[in-house]
């Protein structure tokens, strides 16, 4: 595993936090998961240092919201454990690769976390990351 920092992990911590509270508040998870990881507020996020990083996850929901002109409301909704997952290992993802989240969620969108949680989500997190990118890599394969 790779050696993150105490602060990085709370980072981690805070983005699942933030995925499970827009779960909580009712957003469209695939939808919530998109619109954050394709925003401005991802890419503080994924900065060295922004105030943000440390706003906590209601806040940057309020931020999130206010960014996209207003999340949407119905739709999908995934399990609070689903999207608590995404959201700490999209985190984990960018400090173990150093890849930003607009690029992850290219590789590994919404509806691929949620059909691979049940078995990635006892894995070892940078295990689970490097078979979603293999998962990408095969995809990308077959399609040319």
């Amino acid at each position: 595993m790779a050696n993150l920092r105490l602060e990085q992990r709370q980072l981690c911590d805070i983005q699942g936090r933030l995925f499970e509270l827009a779960r909580k508040n009712g957003y469209d998870c695939p939808a919530f998961i998109q619109a954050f990881m394709n925003s401005r507020t991802a890419a503080a996020l994924d900065d060295t240092y922004d105030r943000l990083q440390w706003a906590g996850e209601e806040y940057i929901l309020e931020e999130l919201n206010d960014e996209v002109g207003g999340l949407k409301k119905v739709g999908t909704l995934y399990s609070v454990e689903v999207m608590y997952w995404a959201g700490y290992l999209y985190r984990y993802w960018h400090y173990y690769t150093g890849e930003s989240s607009k690029a992850i969620f290219q590789t590994a969108g919404a509806e691929t976390l949620n059909d691979c949680w049940l078995g990635f989500h006892t894995l070892d997190v940078e295990m689970a990351i490097d078979d979603l990118k293999e998962i990408h890599a095969q995809q990308t394969r077959c399609a040319e």
